[in-house]
């Protein structure tokens, strides 16, 4: 005669099996995040620190008071917020389409693409002003009985240097295309496209209320590493002889050193600042959506 066992449940107000490793997770994440966090803000605070001491007088916030009237500062804070929005409509233009038309149509045409659009990875930004300056030197030669002659001095206009925006679209898009890749991984086009497209919109319709309030985060992470990068590069428009923030900071780094140094700090504040404006945007649409 089979006898039953009977079965034992586990006393609630048992302890877990591995009480301790919750608390070593959360120790050694305390630690990362301060070695994390002192290798960021020590530089940042030794650059403060050098910028508000005086030997003669002490503590003094001059060099700071001092960027605001300082010459050039308005204007090239300007031109670099100009190209930063210009490139990134002009990136997210050319390259939000161009992926949509391939995962819908030609996908076996994905692996040419991000070959394509990660090449600027691998050319050396030396080699791709070189370029674009004998485009430039050439250019006007051989263009001078041709419609395209106003077209090529325009783009060099000091005043808003559209080619700087050309040359950063090309830099941003290695960038760009990895946040939208990843955006439009998470998501269903295909059948986001053919709902939309049955009940009878058009193709406008389908890319304005369909596709991009769904990718609102891969379209504000490259609007995030665009602004970056345009706010912060140097090589390309210094060597084309253009002066954005970045040439302009340097350019006053050799008259007043602590200026300098507090607009770098300057900047960075700012580019954060500007950065937590899109994600708040971005997070209240996503919430109020």
């Amino acid at each position: 005669m089979a006898t039953l066992t009977p079965t034992v449940l586990p006393d609630a107000g048992a302890p877990a099996a591995h009480p301790g490793r919750p608390r070593r997770v959360r120790v050694w994440r305390g630690v990362v995040l301060l070695v994390a966090a002192l290798y960021f803000l020590t530089p940042l605070l030794t650059s403060f620190v050098f910028t508000v001491n005086d030997p003669a007088r002490g503590f003094t916030l001059d060099a700071y008071l001092e960027i605001f009237s300082a010459e050039g500062f308005v204007q090239s804070l300007l031109l670099s917020l100009g190209l930063a929005v210009a490139t990134i409509v002009v990136v997210l233009a050319l390259t939000l389409p161009a992926m949509l038309a391939v995962r819908l149509s030609a996908p076996r045409l994905r692996p040419v693409m991000e070959v394509v659009c990660t090449l600027p990875l691998v050319v050396p930004p030396i080699t791709f002003v070189a370029g674009i300056s004998t485009v430039l030197r050439w250019g006007p030669d051989y263009l001078a009985t041709t419609p395209f002659y106003q077209t090529i001095i325009a783009v060099q206009n000091p005043a808003f240097p559209a080619v700087l925006v050309i040359a950063y679209v090309v830099l941003a898009l290695p960038f760009v295309y990895r946040a939208l890749d990843a955006g439009l991984g998470a998501m269903d086009v295909r059948t986001l496209v053919e709902a939309a497209r049955n009940c009878g919109a058009s193709w406008p319709h389908v890319m304005l209320r369909v596709i991009i309030p769904n990718l609102r985060t891969g379209l504000a992470s490259a609007s995030f590493l665009t602004l970056a990068l345009v706010l912060g590069e140097y090589t390309v428009a210094r060597l084309l002889g253009y002066q954005p923030f970045p040439v302009w900071i340097v350019t006053i780094s050799g008259s007043n050193a602590a200026m300098s140094v507090a607009v770098s700090i300057f900047s960075l504040l700012f580019a954060w600042l500007l950065l937590l404006i899109l994600s708040t945007a971005g997070n209240r649409q996503r919430s109020g959506s």
